[in-house]
């Protein structure tokens, strides 16, 4: 008689923990099966380098999406720092750049001023006052239900804005916006994290993605979790723990039905356990292999296939490199996002070879230094030698690029291609600044959207599980079950999404977790959430 549950997730990563933790505290017995030997997915901190004492986020590493209700709701032990600078931009073969200081208009205003982009400081300011009034109205409608297209555009109350960013591709507001190659690159970069796509494209995707990175919070801040991303899984770890929840790891699904029935294998014996819901935190293409294994059909409709766009650079430097740029200090530049060959045209010239199956050069990628904010991940003796880490995420280099037999090969021209690139804005090589290990190896690890495949189960490497979606439903989007008004739904009633494939699923945000546990409290009938709050039952 195989063992009977309220709920089984499958997957241990952030969202499968924040449902885990929501639905055991609202008294629902819940078993959570990851297949690795640890908690987190994507949100862990590991010593990527043996013997040195830093422990790095390897994966996933800044935090926006993530509401304060589910940190409350939660009693998350967590603390997000705020970065000071925004961004730093090398203007590429000169020796100056655009710094973006959160604190200091005057500052920005200069250093407008210092790349040629004078007119385009009024524009710039006003474009991301209009992106705060966007992020003003989407932000709180992520952990309610769906609201129509309709509704939200109403509730943005600003026609023209809906227009440039919903409507229509992105590349037309920025054209439109601002003279600067390189302003316009700062922009357009929020369109690409690991989102292969052209300014112009039809299918917008750019603008999805540039939607969920603006929004964050109500402001569009991206913070550094103190501790790292292992910060953020143990305390969703201890969350789930304490409210009941049963969590096993190493212990991976072999197969659903859509009656609830879930196969895992647990050290080498086949377990089966039923369940009245199934939560999926693995991808759409992830779950319907598992229900094919199972001899049924898939959960969700046919879509393209998930794929991923980066390669992802993690270093460990005794310093910061020197700048080319004498006005700036490195820990200014560094202490946001440091931008590398990302001119508007750059990036649109990366697409193209993407598209056509080459690795882009120079390559896009953006830097973002952790240690500077949060040096809590560096043993004592890193933090007072003046180590800082890095990480690398590189723009327009889609998973089609990799195959099984060309991987490695792949890999290694990915590294050397960020590190030339890297080079390129720099006053001296980065790797005079690069650690070794207690092996004596190089301190720099690189991972490829097939890399993520193999290790996270990431379908084609995609963070998101696949193409984004928008977080609304259309006008004429039947939102007849919870589930569907959530966000969560699949072709079988008694399996919902739980992870970044769900509606509003993408980034470490807890919201897919949310939105399932919310939608599976509705559907058994609870006037509240487990938390206390009234679920709205509007569409």
């Amino acid at each position: 008689m195989p063992g009977q549950y309220d709920v089984v997730v499958i997957g241990g990563g952030h969202n499968g923990l924040v449902a885990a933790a929501y639905l055991a505290r609202a008294g629902q017995s819940v078993l959570v099966l990851e297949r690795e030997d640890r908690l987190g997915g994507a949100a862990v901190s590991a010593e990527v380098f043996p013997g040195t004492g830093a422990r790095i986020s390897r994966y996933s590493y800044l935090v926006s999406l993530l509401p304060r209700r589910i940190i409350e709701d939660l009693g998350l032990d967590l603390r997000l720092l705020r970065r000071r600078y925004s961004s730093y931009t090398p203007l590429p073969g000169s020796s100056t750049g655009l710094l973006v200081d959160n604190q200091d208009p005057e500052a920005t205003r200069a250093s407008f001023d210092a790349v040629g982009a004078a007119e385009d400081f009024s524009p710039f300011t006003e474009f991301y006052q209009r992106t705060g009034r966007l992020a003003q109205a989407v932000w709180p409608t992520v952990t309610e239900p769906l609201p129509r297209r309709a509704d939200l555009r109403r509730r943005l109350g600003d026609d023209d804005a809906w227009n440039d960013f919903i409507e229509r591709p992105i590349g037309e507001v920025l054209e439109r916006s601002f003279a600067s190659d390189l302003v316009r690159g700062v922009v357009l970069t929020d369109a690409l994290i690991s989102t292969f796509a052209g300014a112009h494209d039809a299918d917008l995707q750019q603008n999805k993605c540039f939607l969920y990175h603006v929004i964050g919070g109500g402001t569009g801040d991206w913070d550094v979790p103190e501790g790292g991303m292992g910060a953020v899984t143990a305390a969703l770890e201890t969350a789930a723990r304490r409210a009941g929840a049963e969590l096993r790891t190493s212990a991976e699904a072999t197969s659903v039905t859509p009656d609830g029935q879930v196969r895992y294998t647990d050290g080498g014996t086949d377990v089966v356990v039923s369940a009245t819901r199934i939560l999926a935190n693995v991808s759409p293409s992830v779950l319907n292999g598992l229900l094919a294994a199972g001899g049924h059909g898939p959960a969700t409709p046919k879509a393209p296939p998930p794929e991923g766009a980066q390669a992802k650079v993690n270093l460990l430097l005794s310093r910061l490199p020197k700048l080319r740029d004498g006005t700036v200090a490195p820990d200014a530049a560094f202490g946001g996002t440091f931008h590398i060959n990302e001119l508007y045209s750059q990036l649109q010239q990366a697409f193209a070879a993407g598209a056509e199956g080459r690795i882009p050069d120079p390559l896009p990628a953006e830097i973002y230094c952790h240690s500077l904010t949060d040096p809590s991940i560096l043993s004592p003796g890193l933090q007072a030698s003046g180590a800082q880490t890095l990480t690398v995420f590189t723009l327009q280099t889609p998973h089609r690029l990799l195959t099984e037999q060309n991987n490695d090969a792949m890999r290694a021209q990915l590294q050397q291609a960020v590190l030339d690139s890297l080079n390129s804005v720099l006053a001296e090589p980065i790797e005079d600044c690069i650690l070794r290990d207690d092996r004596g190896e190089p301190c720099i690890e690189t991972k490829t959207t097939l890399d993520l495949q193999h290790a996270l189960n990431l379908t084609g490497g995609s963070i998101f599980h696949g193409p984004l979606d928008w977080p609304f439903a259309e006008d004429d989007e039947p939102l007849d079950t919870p589930a569907q008004r959530w966000g969560v739904a699949t072709a079988h009633d008694r399996i919902l999404l739980c992870g970044a494939g769900a509606r509003r699923g993408g980034g470490v945000s807890g919201l897919g977790g949310h939105n399932a546990a919310m939608a599976v409290l509705e559907e058994g009938g609870d006037e509240r959430d487990g938390m206390g709050r009234v679920t709205s039952q509007s569409a």
